[in-house]
């Protein structure tokens, strides 16, 4: 789950706001009952199956298939859920794509069978950029459930929207064909919602292969052209990207079994919805707000990490954040766990870096949050 190379930029300054305390998950449905306002319900289905293909030397496969959700007034998204058609879907990211994009995205979109996007969810011919100035619409790890957003926000979706389903699959699970589902709860626009944006954080793993495990992947230039093999070279460019952003030397980071980065926040606002992410060799993550100061603030702690049981979670009172604070994003590994897991165990030890394959790692923060005060007795 990253954003491209040539969107690093913006996220690390959107990044700028992290903030978040992993309390009570009201998802007791997908839309919400006894509401004054209309609620549409939408359901999206990927038009045919898809069989995943691994990429030449993974075990992964990311796809991108265009969805049409036929919006025709402009509304709100209050809650959406991905309906896996499988366990080989590591993870799912839905993203908008705002009517202007619409045509040339049908156009680009050929006999609808949707194209290949290792980390960057345009298609061929569509500004990048473009596409991620726009909230994700939906983020589904394993585990996650429905998103149900904070009562008193939703998330904008102009009339004539596509969607862009991105989903990675694991083939280290299986390779059957597999056809995923989206269901979207709407209101209209003039609902008088705060309408939400969304926080992106990276730290970027370096985790050596454990004492006594030893392997020609276990040198880390080595792995990393091992990365590029499987991804690309954009892939080992995101690499050093992050470990730049972070303040490391990309040819030489710390290597451990945790790590950590901090961001400025260039913004104010008030965090509402937060989520972390981490690949099967994640043991904790936390995000911090003003580490180190009298004013810290420990805003999400997950100090049992499960890659199964991921979840987004609404703050049950809001992170207020402010220009000029500062968020700390940090995650520790455990490496012997890829001798463990049946899904890792057969795979050569590796160097772990940051990558977009199962075998990879992560350390992701995402935050959703509004510029004013959403009312939490909001009927939706």
């Amino acid at each position: 789950m990253r954003i491209p190379r040539a969107a690093l930029l913006i996220a690390s300054v959107i990044v700028a706001a992290t903030a978040f305390t992993a309390v009570g998950l009201a998802m007791a449905g997908a839309s919400r009952s006894g509401s004054a306002y209309p609620i549409t319900t939408t359901a999206v289905r990927m038009p045919d199956a898809y069989r995943p293909v691994a990429q030449p030397l993974t075990t992964d496969d990311y796809h991108c298939t265009l969805l049409n959700p036929h919006v025709t007034r402009d509304s709100y998204v209050i809650s959406s859920q991905f309906l896996p058609g499988s366990t080989e879907d590591h993870h799912a990211i839905v993203y908008l794509v705002p009517p202007s994009l619409a045509a040339p995205a049908e156009r680009a979109d050929v006999g609808g069978k949707g194209w290949p996007c290792f980390g960057a969810a345009s298609e061929p011919g569509l500004p990048v950029d473009k596409i991620l100035s726009n909230p994700m619409l939906s983020v589904w790890t394993p585990g996650h459930g429905a998103d149900v957003l904070p009562k008193g926000t939703g998330m904008a979706l102009p009339a004539g929207s596509l969607l862009i389903m991105q989903v990675h699959y694991n083939l280290l699970v299986g390779d059957k064909p597999v056809r995923n589902s989206l269901v979207l709860h709407t209101v209209p626009i003039s609902t008088p919602l705060k309408p939400l944006k969304l926080l992106v954080m990276y730290a970027p793993p370096d985790i050596p292969c454990p004492a006594g495990v030893t392997g020609p992947l276990c040198n880390r230039a080595a792995s990393l052209v091992s990365l590029g093999q499987r991804f690309g070279q954009t892939a080992v460019a995101f690499v050093n990207d992050v470990e730049a952003a972070c303040g490391r030397n990309p040819s030489n980071p710390p290597a451990g079994d945790s790590t950590s980065c901090t961001y400025p926040l260039w913004t104010g606002g008030y965090i509402v919805r937060v989520q972390g992410h981490m690949h099967l060799l994640g043991r904790s993550l936390q995000m911090v707000l003003n580490p180190g100061t009298p004013r810290a603030q420990t805003i999400l702690n997950v100090p049992n990490y499960n890659f199964d049981y991921q979840k987004a979670y609404n703050l049950s009172t809001p992170v207020v954040m402010r220009g000029g604070d500062k968020v700390e994003v940090a995650c520790t590994h455990d490496p012997t766990l890829a001798q463990e897991l049946p899904q890792l165990r057969k795979l050569p030890p590796h160097f772990v870096t940051w990558g977009d394959g199962s075998s990879d790692e992560m350390c992701t923060g995402l935050a959703w949050y509004t510029t004013s005060p959403p009312d939490p007795h909001f009927p939706v």
